[in-house]
């Protein structure tokens, strides 16, 4: 019978600690979700605070943010178009008839209000108005880069190349048709801040006193009006505190948001961590600052608990304090974890920035984990839900990632690259007669791209295309 025996080893083992685990699930976050545990953790823990002021947007509009902007009322007498006595059966029975289907059934869909969009209200106006072909143009232009709020966030000079007209556009009819966009409804629509979307609605106000100072207000002292501090902007202007009070009541009731009265409000959009732009022929990465939460360690309390703490007491604020560098230091490791992946991604696919999807290249998650300095798994989860905005759109990083696939003349080529061919093929097909995935498949292979039939599918339905059947058009 053997005996019992104690002994000692000594290993080393790689764990993580809770508070590591933590810290690689938020970077595997997307920028929302991780601002949204960042905006917590400043509302419990006092040693936290955010580093912006009040926010302008919502300071002039109000406490009340659901409360949508001032309505026009022409004046006119109300006319009711609902028919009246026997009429009314009639009417809704050929209502109910121009909706239903062929096929006698009538969807939800078809009872369903369409909603007028911002681009469809201003391009009605723009249709009536004794405008010349390119002005037209030029004022679609500006009316398509117009944001949600109903701002123009576009400089004049990018828009130059963007808007397809020849000759180009100079930027001088670009300000003459942003103020023919300017002077449509709603008021303060195209303008492209704060101050000038509420001086463009300034117009409204039929007391030119209180118009002239609701003017100065606006255009020199709005952080003042932000903060509603009424006593230091009465002093500041040299006006009555009454007068000065009103004018800002005044200014309140303006509409700061005019794009918000049109279309759906419940849309969910990709906010890019990450933009790049070419500048002296350099592709150039910054961080996008609408993502980075502008937090900031509270130096008085902390300064104030480091003097008078004892060392068996105050155990709760001491983690509190603890918690909020372990935050800061987190914050910013994560920003910079993300900068330097999207540089490097930069860096190897410049030729996919400068020539589109047929030049990009192949890459692997170890590669831009070697030339960073970390982990590949650390280079999967900053990858993952991060997007990056570029001239060509915005892609999630994980896009400029995949496979080598080798040609018959030994080059790799990226499943990118295939993607793009594969569209440009199927766009140029007979629409009468269109190619099926194996013919797609011959194309490659005679181009030297030794690919499957059931690779050609699978990047056809990444690429949301139709099967052949579908596309052909009879």
């Amino acid at each position: 019978m053997a005996g019992l025996e104690l002994r000692n080893d000594q290993r080393q083992v790689q764990t993580l600690s809770p508070r590591l685990q933590h810290a690689v699930r938020l970077l595997q976050m997307s920028s929302l979700d991780f601002a949204a545990i960042v905006r917590s953790k400043l509302g419990e823990n006092p040693f936290l605070e955010d580093e912006e002021g009040p926010d302008p947007l919502t300071a002039v509009a109000g406490v009340d943010e659901s409360v949508s902007g001032p309505t026009v009322d022409d004046g006119g007498d109300a006319v009711s178009l609902e028919p009246q006595g026997d009429d009314r059966d009639l009417w809704q029975a050929d209502h109910a008839s121009g909706l239903r289907r062929e096929d006698g059934d009538m969807s939800a869909m078809d009872m369903m209000a369409v909603e007028t969009t911002l681009a469809v209200h201003l391009h009605g106006q723009l249709n009536v108005l004794p405008l010349t072909p390119r002005d037209l143009v030029l004022a679609r232009g500006i009316v398509e880069s117009l944001d949600d709020d109903g701002y123009l966030r576009t400089p004049l000079e990018e828009l130059v190349g963007i808007i397809p007209i020849d000759p180009a556009a100079t930027v001088d009819e670009l300000q003459v048709a942003l103020r023919m966009v300017q002077s449509l409804e709603p008021a303060g629509v195209a303008a492209r801040s704060v101050a000038e979307c509420l001086q463009l609605q300034l117009q409204a106000i039929e007391c030119a006193e209180q118009r002239g100072l609701a003017n100065r207000i606006v255009t020199d002292h709005l952080q003042a009006l932000a903060a509603k501090d009424v006593n230091a902007l009465a002093h500041k202007l040299g006006e009555d505190h009454a007068k000065v009070k009103a004018a800002c009541d005044r200014i309140r009731r303006l509409d700061p948001r005019p794009g918000w009265r049109f279309g759906a409000a419940n849309i969910a959009y990709v906010i890019p961590d990450v933009v790049v732009r070419k500048r002296r022929n350099q592709w150039t990465v910054q961080l996008n600052p609408a993502v980075v939460p502008r937090v900031r360690l509270n130096r008085v309390y902390a300064d104030l608990f480091q003097r008078h703490r004892k060392p068996a007491e105050n155990s709760e604020m001491a983690g509190h304090l603890e918690d909020a560098r372990w935050t800061l230091r987190n914050v910013e490791q994560r920003f910079s974890t993300i900068l330097d992946v999207a540089t490097a991604i930069v860096k190897r696919q410049r030729h996919f920035l400068d020539y589109g999807p047929m030049a990009m290249k192949p890459l692997l998650l170890r590669e831009i984990a070697e030339e960073c300095g970390i982990h590949e798994s650390t280079v999967s989860r900053v990858t993952n839900n991060k997007y990056m905005a570029t001239p060509s759109g915005v892609f999630e990083l994980k896009y400029f990632f995949s496979r080598a696939i080798v040609s018959a003349n030994g080059s790799a080529c990226s499943g990118t690259a295939i993607r793009g061919l594969i569209k440009d093929i199927i766009e140029a097909e007979d629409a009468a007669n269109p190619l099926s995935d194996a013919d797609i498949r011959r194309q490659l292979v005679s181009q030297g791209l030794m690919v499957a039939r059931r690779t050609v599918t699978k990047y056809r339905q990444m690429l949301k295309i139709e099967a052949v059947e579908r596309r052909r058009v009879r």
